[in-house]
C-alpha cells in the first residue's frame, strides 16, 4: 500500500515537473511568436512600400506610341460571325514584339 502512494505520489511530481517546463516552453514560443509577428509586419510594410516605388517609377515610363492599337484589331482577328479565324491566314506580330529599322 505504502509503495502504491509512494508510485503516485512519484507521478505527481513528474506531472509537476513536465507541467513548469510546458508553461516555460510556453513562454518561450509566446515571446518569439511576438518578435516573428512584429518581423511580419515589418516586412510586410516593406513590401507594401517598394510596390508603391515599383508603381510609381512605371507610371513614370513613357506609355509606347502604339499603345492605341488594341482598340484597332485586325479585321482578321475575329470574325463578326464567330467563326473562328482562317488557320491561312497570317499571325501579325504582337506589338511589342516589332522590330524596327536599326534596332538591335
Amino acid at each position: 500500500m505504502i509503495s502504491e502512494f509512494q508510485d503516485l505520489s512519484d507521478k505527481i511530481d513528474r506531472l509537476a515537473q513536465l507541467t513548469q517546463s510546458l508553461r516555460a516552453e510556453n513562454y518561450l514560443l509566446r515571446q518569439a511568436n511576438t518578435l516573428l509577428s512584429a518581423e511580419n509586419l515589418a516586412f510586410k510594410e516593406r513590401l507594401i512600400e517598394a510596390q508603391r516605388r515599383v508603381e510609381a517609377l512605371l507610371d513614370e515610363l513613357p506609355k509606347p506610341p502604339d499603345e492605341t492599337v488594341d482598340e484597332a484589331e485586325p479585321a482578321d482577328a475575329v470574325s463578326t460571325d464567330g467563326a473562328p479565324p482562317d488557320p491561312a491566314a497570317p499571325i501579325p506580330p504582337h506589338p511589342g514584339h516589332v522590330r524596327t529599322e536599326g534596332a538591335r
